[in-house]
């Protein structure tokens, strides 16, 4: 039988598009995605690794561990092997089409933990209840900045005492000379990765007005001003990054 989640080569941009539309996660996408972001995140898999150790460590008993844009449940499959098998995982998207394609990957490698897949709105009244750990992984960068403030008050409230929530973004540098470095260096890592100019111009145009990426300085001030007490940087690389953030614990 053939693996219908095995993923395909992206091709969403190799052809020319004229009036290309605002990008969104629907059907084209799922099916590709997850050799898009293999190829357009840098060091995607040891990132993917390094937020399930963060949250083995940080998953408490009696708690749910939720992935706010879940996508196609790459992450939920790495944390599957660190976190405590008990601990209930949540996978939350907007995309239906993400999660049709992320309950097919778990049913297909006999994801034996409890888990629960919910379709909701990222910029509305997502519900985070008894989680020791959130991750956001390139997740809250969709996001329209109106709402950033309040699903990251929404997610610190949602955690237990001492939880914490993962958050990896893609960033803008603090000074723009670097910015235009940055992004020079991440266009060639995608070259690398095989990408065409084609490819690379068009998806640009089309992530335009729907990826906002924020200052990693914007980004901290936003955590502590949504109540976590302590932020960190675990991960950089050029204009990516990687933060820890705990809600303080109960003394």
């Amino acid at each position: 039988m053939e693996n219908e989640s095995a993923p395909l080569q992206d091709k969403v941009f190799a052809e020319d598009i004229v009036n290309a539309a605002d990008f969104k996660f629907g059907k084209k996408v799922a099916t590709v995605f997850d050799d898009m972001v293999n190829r357009s995140v840098p060091f995607y898999q040891e990132i993917q690794r390094m937020v399930s150790e963060i949250a083995a460590d940080h998953a408490q008993p009696g708690t749910d561990v939720y992935d706010l844009g879940c996508s196609t449940g790459t992450t939920m499959i790495y944390m599957d092997q660190m976190v405590d098998p008990a601990i209930r995982f949540v996978g939350v998207d907007d995309s239906k089409e993400m999660l049709d394609k992320c309950d097919l990957k778990l049913k297909e490698i006999g994801f034996a933990r409890p888990y629960h897949l919910e379709h909701a709105d990222l910029n509305g009244d997502v519900n985070v209840s008894n989680a020791s750990v959130t991750v956001l992984c390139l997740t809250l960068q969709f996001i329209r900045p109106l709402y950033r403030e309040r699903i990251l008050k929404r997610i610190c409230d949602g955690l237990v005492p001492g939880g914490i929530l993962i958050l990896v973004e893609k960033i803008l540098a603090e000074e723009s000379r670097y910015n235009r470095d940055f992004i020079k260096y991440y266009y060639n890592m995608k070259r690398r990765h095989h990408y065409s100019e084609m490819e690379i111009s068009q998806k640009r145009e089309a992530l335009e007005n729907v990826l906002i990426p924020y200052k990693s300085s914007e980004n901290m001030l936003l955590l502590k001003e949504a109540g976590f007490g302590h932020c960190e940087v675990f991960f950089k690389w050029y204009n990516f990054t990687g933060y820890i953030a705990q809600k303080t614990p109960s003394k």
